[in-house]
């Protein structure tokens, strides 16, 4: 199955019901070479959704100590799917390795992936 690692909206319980059906196991880990920073979603329905109009996300900067903490968990291709769709414009999906070792995929800034 695969990995999915979030570091922001993902890891809530209530968007885990609402996008997957279900609540998610997840272990904590870290993105290496990445930095945090907030996106403005310009989405009216998200964002009435979320009820935010910035949400975290993440560009590659190449830099080993520079990590973002979060959790990884285990998904069906279907979930993925579903993650797929969660996700607004601005985000790409990535495949990364994690502290631990461990290839997941991350939603990433897609301008910078």
């Amino acid at each position: 199955m695969p990995l999915l690692f979030s570091y922001g909206t993902l890891q809530h319980a209530a968007v885990q019901i609402s996008t997957f059906g279900r609540l998610l196991q997840g272990q904590p880990d870290e993105l290496i070479g990445f930095e945090q920073s907030m996106l403005k979603i310009e989405d009216p329905e998200f964002v009435a959704t979320s009820g935010k109009t910035h949400h975290a996300i993440v560009k590659f900067n190449g830099q080993l100590d520079s990590r973002v903490s979060g959790m990884v968990f285990e998904v069906s291709d279907k979930e993925l799917a579903s993650a797929d769709d969660y996700e607004p414009a601005g985000y790409k999906r990535i495949s990364t390795t994690l502290a631990s070792g461990r290839l997941a995929w991350v939603y990433a800034d897609a301008r910078f992936a």
